[in-house]
């Protein structure tokens, strides 16, 4: 009997970075998690709407990403809610993100969380900025199809 391929568990999702964002490229990186935050994400106290990823020294770090400590926390760690996590991505694909984030109008944004076998991974996007009249499209669509659905399932009634 064949196995069905696993699909990753999301635990959040930044749905602000499809709205301001074309995103060209897709890739999955590792995190490099302590103890307590890993605790946190399995309640869901992660947000990664202000995230962005930055590329130092050959190294890619996720900042912004706001992970909120338990009430339950051990007393002799210090949590720090928005600490610099490392994401963990083979070197050759490290170097073509490097040249395709110094073109202009390039950046690097965190698109999700999800469970892959017991590991957290941070789903990242190669991404270029949209202009205001993209973003006024982009709710244009959105609520076409909103209204669409209404009146099938009315009709459906």
């Amino acid at each position: 009997m064949a196995k069905k391929p696993e699909t990753p568990a999301r635990i959040a999702d930044n749905k602000k970075a499809v709205f301001n964002y074309f995103i060209e490229e897709r890739f999955e990186a590792g995190m490099v998690l302590q103890g307590w935050e890993v605790k946190a994400v399995r309640e869901g106290k992660v947000q990664l709407t202000d995230g962005y990823v930055v590329i130092r020294d050959g190294e890619m770090y996720l900042i912004g990403c706001q992970i909120n400590a338990l009430k339950t926390a051990s007393t002799h760690i210090n949590p720090d809610t928005v600490r610099t996590k490392k994401l963990l991505l083979k070197k050759d694909e490290i170097r073509r993100l490097v040249g395709k984030v110094e073109q202009k109008g390039y950046t690097l944004v965190p698109l999700n969380l999800h469970w892959k076998s017991n590991k957290i991974k941070c789903e990242i996007g190669l991404a270029k900025g949209k202009a205001e009249h993209d973003k006024r499209d982009t709710i244009k669509d959105r609520e076409g199809k909103r209204e669409v659905e209404r009146a099938m399932k009315s009709r459906s009634r």
